[in-house]
């Protein structure tokens, strides 16, 4: 496994409907690293965004869907994401606050 600092877990965030419904509740995704496990990712988010406090990570690997163009056939990229719980006290993510 490679070594992996907690900068370079987090890669960007997901926007959806359905990722934005859920902010409320204080649950953030993220798309992160493949390699990266619970308690990097929580360690990254705690660092990263000052005043956060992670209470829980999930995570799901995605894989990558078959696309063709005309009689070419190739493959997306695998991806990873995480959803974020921060604790009731823990403050939110600012990255968030303006959509």
């Amino acid at each position: 496994m490679a070594d992996i600092k907690y900068y370079d877990v987090i890669l960007k965030p997901v926007v959806t409907e359905k990722s934005m419904g859920v902010m409320a509740d204080k649950k953030y995704t993220f798309y992160v690293h493949p390699e990266a496990n619970k308690a990097q990712i929580k360690e990254a988010v705690e660092k990263m965004f000052e005043g956060t406090k992670v209470a829980k990570v999930n995570t799901i690997s995605v894989p990558g869907k078959v696309r063709r163009r005309g009689r070419t056939e190739g493959k997306t990229a695998d991806r990873k994401k995480a959803i974020v719980t921060l604790t009731e006290e823990s403050k939110d993510i600012e990255i968030f606050a303006g959509l």
